[in-house]
Protein backbone atom coordinates (compact mmCIF):
# COMPACT_ATOMS: atom_id res chain seq x y z
CA UNK A 1 0.00 0.00 0.00
CA UNK A 2 1.43 2.95 -0.88
CA UNK A 3 1.45 6.03 0.94
CA UNK A 4 -0.65 7.72 -1.28
CA UNK A 5 -3.31 4.98 -1.77
CA UNK A 6 -3.37 4.83 2.48
CA UNK A 7 -3.87 8.44 2.71
CA UNK A 8 -6.54 8.57 -0.23
CA UNK A 9 -8.81 5.76 2.26
CA UNK A 10 -7.72 7.60 5.01
CA UNK A 11 -9.81 10.55 3.06
CA UNK A 12 -12.43 8.05 2.21
CA UNK A 13 -13.41 6.64 5.55
CA UNK A 14 -13.35 10.58 7.36
CA UNK A 15 -16.20 11.33 3.98
CA UNK A 16 -17.93 8.37 4.57
CA UNK A 17 -17.58 6.87 1.62
CA UNK A 18 -19.40 3.33 1.56
CA UNK A 19 -16.92 0.31 0.74
CA UNK A 20 -16.73 -2.88 0.11
CA UNK A 21 -12.92 -4.73 0.99
CA UNK A 22 -12.97 -7.67 -1.72
CA UNK A 23 -10.14 -10.45 -1.78
CA UNK A 24 -9.10 -14.17 -1.58
CA UNK A 25 -8.91 -15.95 2.26
CA UNK A 26 -6.75 -14.66 4.44
CA UNK A 27 -5.63 -11.34 2.59
CA UNK A 28 -6.11 -9.27 5.29
CA UNK A 29 -9.60 -7.48 4.82
CA UNK A 30 -10.89 -7.71 8.05
CA UNK A 31 -7.19 -6.52 9.17
CA UNK A 32 -7.65 -3.44 6.72
CA UNK A 33 -10.61 -2.27 7.58
CA UNK A 34 -9.91 -2.38 10.88
CA UNK A 35 -6.99 -0.62 10.56
CA UNK A 36 -9.04 2.24 8.48
CA UNK A 37 -11.57 2.26 11.26
CA UNK A 38 -9.56 4.25 13.71
CA UNK A 39 -10.03 7.33 11.14
CA UNK A 40 -13.56 7.07 12.29
CA UNK A 41 -14.39 10.22 14.09
CA UNK A 42 -14.00 9.02 17.86
CA UNK A 43 -17.92 10.63 18.69
CA UNK A 44 -19.53 8.58 15.83
CA UNK A 45 -21.45 5.07 17.20
CA UNK A 46 -19.90 2.35 15.27
CA UNK A 47 -22.11 -0.72 14.99
CA UNK A 48 -19.82 -4.26 14.06
CA UNK A 49 -21.74 -6.92 13.23
CA UNK A 50 -19.97 -10.42 12.22
CA UNK A 51 -20.07 -14.33 12.47
CA UNK A 52 -17.47 -14.58 14.26
CA UNK A 53 -15.66 -11.39 16.70
CA UNK A 54 -12.43 -10.52 15.21
CA UNK A 55 -12.87 -6.85 14.53
CA UNK A 56 -11.56 -5.01 17.23
CA UNK A 57 -11.71 -1.15 17.73
CA UNK A 58 -9.62 -0.59 20.99
CA UNK A 59 -10.14 2.86 23.06
CA UNK A 60 -13.49 3.75 21.44
CA UNK A 61 -16.05 4.81 23.26
CA UNK A 62 -19.13 4.32 21.17
CA UNK A 63 -18.91 1.00 19.71
CA UNK A 64 -21.33 -1.53 19.76
CA UNK A 65 -20.22 -5.62 18.47
CA UNK A 66 -22.67 -7.22 17.77
CA UNK A 67 -22.06 -11.43 16.81
CA UNK A 68 -24.24 -13.83 14.78
CA UNK A 69 -25.23 -17.20 17.24
CA UNK A 70 -25.83 -20.92 15.82
CA UNK A 71 -28.68 -22.25 16.56
CA UNK A 72 -28.67 -24.75 19.28
CA UNK A 73 -28.94 -28.41 19.58
CA UNK A 74 -33.05 -27.97 19.69
CA UNK A 75 -32.44 -26.30 16.51
CA UNK A 76 -33.29 -23.06 18.36
CA UNK A 77 -31.66 -19.89 19.57
CA UNK A 78 -30.40 -19.03 16.10
CA UNK A 79 -29.18 -15.32 15.51
CA UNK A 80 -28.33 -14.76 12.24
CA UNK A 81 -26.25 -11.46 10.54
CA UNK A 82 -29.85 -10.61 8.50
CA UNK A 83 -31.52 -9.88 11.88
CA UNK A 84 -28.34 -8.30 13.43
CA UNK A 85 -27.99 -5.88 10.30
CA UNK A 86 -31.70 -4.93 11.10
CA UNK A 87 -31.40 -4.73 14.40
CA UNK A 88 -28.68 -2.04 13.87
CA UNK A 89 -30.29 0.22 11.81
CA UNK A 90 -32.74 0.99 14.98
CA UNK A 91 -29.72 2.00 17.33
CA UNK A 92 -28.86 4.81 15.54
CA UNK A 93 -25.35 3.69 14.04
CA UNK A 94 -23.06 6.72 12.75
CA UNK A 95 -21.34 3.81 11.24
CA UNK A 96 -22.27 0.44 9.79
CA UNK A 97 -18.84 -2.30 9.21
CA UNK A 98 -20.46 -5.72 8.24
CA UNK A 99 -17.78 -8.70 8.17
CA UNK A 100 -18.05 -10.75 5.49
CA UNK A 101 -21.22 -11.19 4.05
CA UNK A 102 -22.41 -14.35 3.16
CA UNK A 103 -26.37 -14.32 2.22
CA UNK A 104 -29.45 -11.90 2.22
CA UNK A 105 -27.92 -9.33 4.82
CA UNK A 106 -25.90 -8.51 1.46
CA UNK A 107 -29.32 -6.87 0.41
CA UNK A 108 -30.03 -5.23 4.12
CA UNK A 109 -27.03 -3.49 4.08
CA UNK A 110 -27.19 -2.05 0.99
CA UNK A 111 -30.69 -0.36 2.08
CA UNK A 112 -29.35 0.67 4.98
CA UNK A 113 -26.70 2.20 2.56
CA UNK A 114 -29.81 3.74 0.54
CA UNK A 115 -31.66 5.00 3.69
CA UNK A 116 -28.96 7.54 4.75
CA UNK A 117 -26.71 5.51 6.89
CA UNK A 118 -22.98 7.09 4.85
CA UNK A 119 -19.60 5.36 5.71
CA UNK A 120 -20.39 1.34 5.42
CA UNK A 121 -17.87 -0.82 4.97
CA UNK A 122 -17.95 -4.13 4.40
CA UNK A 123 -16.20 -7.48 3.83
CA UNK A 124 -16.84 -9.97 0.96
CA UNK A 125 -14.46 -13.05 -0.63
CA UNK A 126 -13.99 -12.47 -4.94
CA UNK A 127 -11.20 -12.68 -6.72
CA UNK A 128 -11.32 -9.14 -8.46
CA UNK A 129 -13.33 -6.42 -7.79
CA UNK A 130 -15.64 -6.73 -10.49
CA UNK A 131 -16.21 -10.40 -9.00
CA UNK A 132 -17.17 -8.28 -5.82
CA UNK A 133 -19.76 -6.85 -7.15
CA UNK A 134 -21.45 -9.63 -9.18
CA UNK A 135 -20.77 -11.95 -5.65
CA UNK A 136 -22.83 -8.74 -4.27
CA UNK A 137 -25.49 -9.10 -6.57
CA UNK A 138 -25.46 -12.98 -6.09
CA UNK A 139 -26.04 -12.59 -2.40
CA UNK A 140 -29.16 -10.15 -2.55
CA UNK A 141 -30.84 -12.48 -5.30
CA UNK A 142 -30.52 -15.14 -1.86
CA UNK A 143 -32.64 -12.16 0.29
CA UNK A 144 -35.91 -14.29 -0.26
CA UNK A 145 -37.48 -11.72 -1.90
CA UNK A 146 -38.26 -11.60 -5.85
CA UNK A 147 -35.94 -9.98 -6.97
CA UNK A 148 -34.70 -8.82 -10.67
CA UNK A 149 -31.37 -9.13 -11.01
CA UNK A 150 -31.22 -5.70 -12.98
CA UNK A 151 -32.87 -4.00 -9.53
CA UNK A 152 -30.35 -5.40 -7.41
CA UNK A 153 -27.05 -4.65 -9.74
CA UNK A 154 -28.84 -0.90 -9.70
CA UNK A 155 -29.08 -0.89 -6.40
CA UNK A 156 -25.07 -1.39 -5.72
CA UNK A 157 -24.30 0.49 -8.29
CA UNK A 158 -26.06 3.84 -6.45
CA UNK A 159 -25.13 2.25 -2.43
CA UNK A 160 -21.20 1.18 -2.90
CA UNK A 161 -19.02 4.09 -4.19
CA UNK A 162 -15.42 1.91 -4.23
CA UNK A 163 -14.36 -1.66 -4.07
CA UNK A 164 -10.96 -2.22 -2.21
CA UNK A 165 -9.46 -4.99 -3.79
CA UNK A 166 -6.49 -7.39 -1.79
CA UNK A 167 -4.43 -9.76 -3.25
CA UNK A 168 -1.94 -12.02 -1.75
CA UNK A 169 0.60 -13.43 -4.08
CA UNK A 170 3.23 -15.92 -4.75
CA UNK A 171 5.57 -15.37 -1.90
CA UNK A 172 2.82 -14.48 0.67
CA UNK A 173 2.83 -11.11 0.73
CA UNK A 174 -0.35 -9.23 0.87
CA UNK A 175 -0.74 -5.91 -0.86
CA UNK A 176 -4.25 -3.45 -2.36
CA UNK A 177 -4.27 -5.00 -5.87
CA UNK A 178 -7.13 -2.17 -6.72
CA UNK A 179 -9.30 0.23 -5.56
CA UNK A 180 -12.02 0.82 -7.65
CA UNK A 181 -14.99 3.18 -7.98
CA UNK A 182 -18.58 2.15 -9.20
CA UNK A 183 -19.28 4.14 -11.85
CA UNK A 184 -22.51 2.89 -12.47
CA UNK A 185 -24.71 -0.41 -13.68
CA UNK A 186 -26.42 -1.59 -16.78
CA UNK A 187 -28.16 -4.65 -18.08
CA UNK A 188 -24.72 -5.45 -19.28
CA UNK A 189 -23.04 -5.17 -15.47
CA UNK A 190 -21.34 -2.73 -13.63
CA UNK A 191 -19.49 -0.02 -15.04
Amino acid sequence: LSAQAAEFLRACVQAKVNMVFSGGTSTGKTTLVGILSKDIPADERVITIENVAELELPGREHWIRLVAKASNIEGRGEIPLRALVKNALRMRPDRIILGEARGGEAFDVVQAMHSGHDGVMTVLHANTPHAALERRQMLMLMSGLDLPPEACRVQIASAVDLVVHIGRFADGSRHIAAITQVLGASQEGFA
